[in-house]
């Protein structure tokens, strides 16, 4: 059981598993701050000892040993599974991005571009950017589990109903269940970025970094800390010390499932064409959620995301502008969408269109659940659109170093972010 888990459906008994010791829950945490959603939590289910194919709907698990809560692990299969785990990858990945502080153009330059900024701002929380085809750091479909791995550890794929409990007991079940048979894989995989944590707490706790209150944050550092000491998934010191790459470690098959944006969709379906990943099947699960009143597949899972903008230089000629708005236009619409999709990157536009043409591609998985992962979210914006963002979350990304690493408590960590965010960036 994670320290995700509602006491509350324990009939108000203290998990004797919570890290934190307190009788305390996400939910309870998310009220004192006004942030919460629903208070209804799924009770945490076990992984299944019998191998299961892959359902669309829940299916009551089995109660065995307590699994990861796998929602952005999807339903991967490969077609053998590990038996020793390969060596760490030196290759350095990409550093997170942080958002940027945007230089606004002159007000002389920027008549013509002033509703296309206005419809960005707006739209950057719905995920229907008018300007932008691209989206990056999407989270919600993430999460490719090897099926052959789960084959192998008799632990039931992924559904879509996962909350965070059921990630964290499916991630337990599937590193017993790969040691009994033999494999070094590990249940999970989580990357070192800030946004693997505190983007789905933002997202699913509904509010966002700018209001400088981050006790929300606390229930998922336990939860994500508890699957490292358990050793269910590599632990951030390791991770960073071996300069560990997400594709390494999920295309080599060193982890049965992975949270990750849907860029790597495209990026797997090359590296296994080119030999650089492994041949195996794989697919896509929704996040995992804070509890199911948005979890399951009749209803939207909350995610967050970052999106990749275009935009028309205004220092440009005049006699160009026409044919730059053209563009923005034709980029941001289905024909634009379609194009993209056919090579695997996600558009903004997702018509049931253009999700056809994304699993079209060679090399995509096509199982229902996948399609449902990529097309139903509701997207919250890990960067909120603010002058303060960037400082803010270079204040945010020390604290998460902290506490992955160990060097602070994370009750302390997020009041000294806290401090920081109030005395160095101001609030409004």
């Amino acid at each position: 059981m994670s320290p995700l888990t509602d006491t509350k459906a324990l009939n108000g008994a203290q998990s004797a598993e919570d890290p934190m010791n307190k009788e305390t829950t996400p939910r309870k945490r998310a009220a004192a701050t006004k942030r919460a959603k629903a208070t209804a939590t799924v009770p945490v289910k076990k992984a299944a000892t019998a191998k299961a194919a892959p359902a669309k709907k829940a299916a009551p698990a089995k109660k065995v040993a307590p699994a990861e809560a796998a929602k952005p692990a999807g339903k991967a299969v490969a077609k053998t599974a590990k038996t020793a785990r390969k060596a760490p990858v030196a290759a350095k990945p990409a550093p997170a991005k942080v958002a940027k502080k945007a230089k606004p153009a002159p007000a002389a330059q920027a008549v013509d571009n002033a509703e296309l900024v206005n419809r960005l701002a707006e739209d950057a929380a719905s995920n229907t950017l008018a300007v932008n085809p691209f989206m990056g750091l999407r989270f919600e479909d993430l999460g490719e589990g090897v099926k052959a791995l789960f084959d192998s550890a008799g632990v039931d794929y992924p559904d879509g109903s996962w909350t965070w409990d059921d990630y964290n007991d499916a991630a337990t079940a599937l590193t017993k269940g790969l040691a009994d048979a033999g494999s070094a894989a590990k249940g999970a995989y989580l990357h070192r970025w800030q946004s693997t944590v505190q983007g789905f707490a933002s997202a699913q706790s509904d509010t966002d970094v700018l209001e400088g209150d981050y006790g929300y944050m606390e229930p998922f550092y336990d939860n994500v800390l508890a699957l490292q000491s358990a050793g269910d998934q590599i632990d951030y010191n390791t991770s960073a010390a071996n300069q560990l790459t997400y594709q390494g470690e999920f295309g080599k098959q060193n982890a049965a499932m992975l949270q990750m944006g849907t860029w790597f969709v495209a990026t797997l379906i090359a590296q296994q064409a080119s030999g650089d990943a492994d041949d195996f099947d794989w697919g896509i699960a929704p996040i995992p959620q804070l509890d199911d009143s948005t979890a399951g597949l009749d209803n939207t899972p909350v995610t967050f995301g970052d999106p990749t903008g275009f935009g028309i230089n205004a220092a440009i000629d005049d006699s160009k502008v026409q044919a730059a708005k053209d563009f923005l236009a034709f980029a941001a619409g289905e024909e634009g969408a379609q194009i993209l999709a056919g090579i695997g990157i996600t558009p903004a536009l997702l018509s049931d269109s253009v999700v056809e043409t994304y699993f079209a591609v060679d090399g995509a998985p096509t199982d229902d659940l996948s399609k449902f992962a990529y097309s139903t979210h509701e997207v919250h914006p890990e960067n909120p659109t603010s002058s303060k963002t960037a400082a803010i979350q270079g204040i945010l990304n020390d604290m998460h170093t902290a506490i992955m690493s160990g060097s602070t408590p994370v009750d302390q960590a997020i009041e000294e972010a806290q401090d920081r965010v109030a005395n160095e960036v101001g609030l409004d």
